[in-house]
């Protein structure tokens, strides 16, 4: 490996490596702006400059000067030390005096930088230029006249997220950044760009000017407004989650976050379930927690067990979901199911409905074939994955189902079963010769008369083209809920003879429907007695008899399996509203008035024996490796016909309680059904 000399110490690094890199990699701090590890190299803001020898007597960009064999690096002379700062003293030329009103007040990289690599006084005295503010969107505040224009913001919108509405225009000291055409920023992704920026030109439109950084309490923790299950870290103030921002995994979300999973918070305070009620003379009241478990024990008690059932929603965590599997399963009822949807998923190998190649793995597969999946509005992290793989010309995509713009190129195929039934020649010489193929199956593909068939026959497919071999299983099943995957590995789906979800709400077939959490289902046709357990006023509290107040995901810690089957435990980060209750508590309390009480008295007690009778939920953060699995018995033969396949979220930002509630996925959702409306506003 070739060797450099940083500040007289020799450091061995790779080739390919630029200056800066390898002066960290010595323990060395480099100032920059313009600089990000992810992003393209720009040598924009200058900041980085080093002093390298053998080379011309002035001060180098480290960021965009690749390092070399016997070179030597210098971070801290004189003639470094007195460029930095000539360079913030021009980086601060124009910036206002705002850091008493600036939301990135606290931690901006300017502030940072400019205290200890610039000066502690400007001899310019001209008048500052000033910026018009541009409208970026719902999720983007702009104060352009702090703008350093380090192209960061440009780079990502770009590079990472595909959608080019960002850029610069003029010259000079009239150079901008802008949307163009000022439309809104056309992206799932486009919150990240406010991190990036390091002056506070683009910050939170959502939570602007509702906290200082310094206030809030961070607990490290998982979303779950996708199957993703990124890593994030909630801020809290006192009883509110005031903003939600991303942790770094490699494996699964990178640094980055969606725009759903970001700005939901405000969602967590508004339309909450904070007491319990129950339904007489047509009518919601009030009622205690002892009144209301007496009624929903007596109801339970005196029907009989095959007409009693259990929905479990898109939001719940794993030791809810067991808590009422273990309750129904007591009381002799084999009517449970996680599926809302009605997904032709669950019982046999687990690989049947995982993402088996891995969210990072999939930039590894060269051909993927996406079947009923949309996965820039399902998955927008998994999606820049995939566009990352286009660009780097190592992966070909081909597409079955809704004909969308994926910000990368790819070879459209058909609109549903047909083509499924019958893939054109070009497309499977394409599966055959790759080296690594992928199949993705989304929810649309699944749900529906034909969903056994359509995973009978891509499973037919996968193991014709060699998607599962020794060291790669590229059959992922992408899931929209974040409780899906826990659900059927704990075998929460119908027992023997018992009834699937979408035939428990049909008329006359429940005497007594619990919802947990499930809003996502249309139980009006049900004459059953409903009783809703959950933390918001959604669909399935609307028609229930019984509201049971649970706890948000912010607001208790629960295991969930994200699609890729990697367990993951949330923390919570604030307490339940008002008379609210952990949803695996409340359970346990009703277990014992219906007379099956419930074998375990504390969260770590319930968490023992579901990991004993499954022991994957044991495995935190662990991803198992790619294994060989019978993909042609999946699903089941039958007639594909000829169905469309329809888009699996009508609204990508309205797909559960939380989001509803959220005043920002509101406009987010009418920009995305009226862009140009929101863009002239």
């Amino acid at each position: 490996m070739p060797v450099a000399k940083v500040n007289g110490v020799e450091i061995e690094f790779e080739p390919g490596m630029t200056v800066l890199q390898v002066a960290e990699k010595a323990g060395q701090e480099i100032p920059r702006f313009c600089y990000h590890e992810r992003l393209s190299i720009a040598g924009n803001c200058r900041m980085c400059l080093v002093e390298v020898k053998p080379g011309p007597p002035k001060p180098q960009a480290s960021c965009a000067l690749p390092a070399a064999d016997g070179q030597e690096i210098f971070t801290n002379t004189p003639m470094v030390e007195k460029a930095r700062k000539g360079v913030m003293e021009f980086l601060l030329i124009n910036h206002p005096l705002d850091c008493p009103i600036c939301d990135q007040g606290g931690e901006c990289d300017l502030q940072d930088q400019s205290m200890y690599f610039g000066r502690d006084a400007s001899r310019y005295a001209e008048n500052k230029r000033a910026v018009e503010e541009k409208h970026m969107g719902p999720t983007i505040k702009t104060f352009m006249t702090r703008c350093i224009q380090c192209t960061r913001c440009v780079r990502f919108i770009t590079e990472v997220a595909g959608v080019p509405d960002i850029g610069m225009i003029s010259r000079g000291e009239s150079a901008e950044i802008t949307t163009y055409l000022e439309k809104s920023v056309d992206s799932e992704l486009s919150g990240n760009v406010n991190d990036l920026c390091p002056v506070g030109a683009l910050t939170h439109r959502p939570w602007q000017f509702h906290y200082r950084p310094w206030e809030l309490k961070k607990t490290e923790t998982i979303d779950v407004m996708d199957a993703l299950g990124s890593n994030i870290r909630a801020d809290s103030r006192g009883a509110e989650v005031m903003r939600v921002l991303p942790r770094v995994h490699e494996g699964i979300n990178e640094e980055w976050l969606s725009d759903r999973s970001r700005y939901v918070v405000d969602g967590l305070t508004k339309r909450r379930l904070d007491r319990p009620w129950v339904r007489e003379g047509g009518k919601l009241r009030p009622a205690t927690w002892d009144e209301a478990l007496g009624v929903v024990a007596g109801k339970l008690k005196a029907t009989k067990p095959e007409k009693i059932g259990a929905i479990a929603g898109d939001l719940q965590d794993a030791e809810s979901m067991k808590a009422t599997l273990d309750l129904f399963r007591a009381l002799g009822s084999a009517n449970t199911d996680c599926r809302q949807d009605g997904a032709a998923i669950g019982g046999g190998e687990r690989e049947g409905w995982l993402f088996n190649s891995g969210l990072a793995g999939i930039e590894n597969a060269d051909a993927i074939l996406m079947v009923g999946v949309n996965p820039r509005v399902e998955a927008p992290l998994l999606n820049a994955r995939i566009r990352k793989g286009w660009l780097a010309g190592r992966t070909e995509v081909m597409v079955i189902g809704e004909q969308a713009e994926l910000t990368y190129g790819y070879q459209y195929l058909g609109a549903g079963t047909k083509t499924v039934g019958k893939l054109p020649k070009a497309a499977m010489d394409v599966l055959t010769r790759a080296e690594r193929p992928a199949i993705i199956v989304g929810s649309a593909a699944l749900t529906g008369e034909t969903g056994p068939a359509v995973l009978g026959a891509l499973g037919k497919l996968a193991a014709k083209v060699g998607v599962v071999a020794d060291g790669w299983n590229g059959f992922n099943v992408l899931h929209n809920a974040a409780a899906r995957v826990g659900g059927l590995d704990m075998g929460f789906v119908p027992g023997q003879g018992g009834l699937s979800a979408v035939e428990m709400v049909q008329k006359g077939a429940l005497d007594v429907l619990f919802l947990l959490g499930a809003d996502e289902i249309d139980a009006s046709k049900s004459k059953a007695f409903k009783i809703y357990l959950g933390s918001h006023g959604d669909a399935g509290a609307h028609g229930a008899d019984v509201i049971l107040p649970g706890a948000a995901y912010t607001e208790k810690s629960g295991l969930y399996v994200n699609t890729e089957g990697r367990v993951q435990m949330t923390e919570r980060v604030v307490f339940p509203k008002g008379e609210a209750k952990e949803d695996w508590a409340i359970l346990r309390a009703l277990s014992e008035r219906v007379g099956q009480t419930l074998p375990y008295d504390s969260l770590n007690q319930l968490r023992a024996k579901l990991m004993a009778d499954h022991p994957t939920f044991g495995r935190v953060d662990y991803l198992a490796p790619a294994r060989v699995f019978g993909v042609d018995k999946l699903g089941a033969k039958g007639d594909l016909g000829d169905v469309v396949f329809a888009p699996a979220l009508k609204d990508p930002y309205l797909t559960n309680p939380i989001a509803r509630a959220s005043e920002t996925m509101a406009e987010l959702s009418a920009q995305r059904s009226a862009p140009q409306l929101m863009a002239a506003e």
